[in-house]
């Protein structure tokens, strides 16, 4: 009995970490978006008086959407695949930091995209932060 617990203890130690971990998205976005779009999330971090296009009020997603947060829309300006014209190419800078594709994102229209860990984090953290 004591074996087996130990054995499970230690399988779950060594599992990768699952999708859909807000916390971690909130990490994720204090260490990799912060520096733009601010600790507070509005557009006011420390990078964004120096840029041509002030960044986004990400607090504002859903209400500038109609009340819907468009989680694969969002999913695809953070990886890349739609990119911001405001952020010079790729977004995040960091995009290939977030390039390991095996999520599936979900919105809950029943559109879908394939995407990374990290940015599933990042947008439920994002989900969750809206006025």
């Amino acid at each position: 009995m004591k074996r087996t617990f130990l054995l499970a203890c230690l399988m779950g130690a060594a599992a990768p970490a699952f999708a859909q971990d807000v916390e971690r998205g909130a990490r994720l976005y204090t260490d990799h978006c912060a520096v733009c779009h601010g600790a507070s999330l509005l557009g006011d971090g420390p990078m964004a008086e120096v840029l041509v296009v002030p960044p986004a009020n990400l607090r504002r997603i859903a209400r500038d959407n109609g009340g819907y947060f468009p989680r694969v829309g969002i999913a695809g300006h953070i990886d890349g695949r739609d990119p911001l014209l405001s952020h010079g190419g790729d977004m995040p800078v960091y995009g290939r930091l977030f390039s390991a594709m095996s999520e599936v994102m979900t919105s809950p229209g029943g559109d879908t995209v394939l995407t990374s860990p990290e940015v599933v984090d990042i947008v439920d953290f994002l989900e969750t932060q809206q006025d």
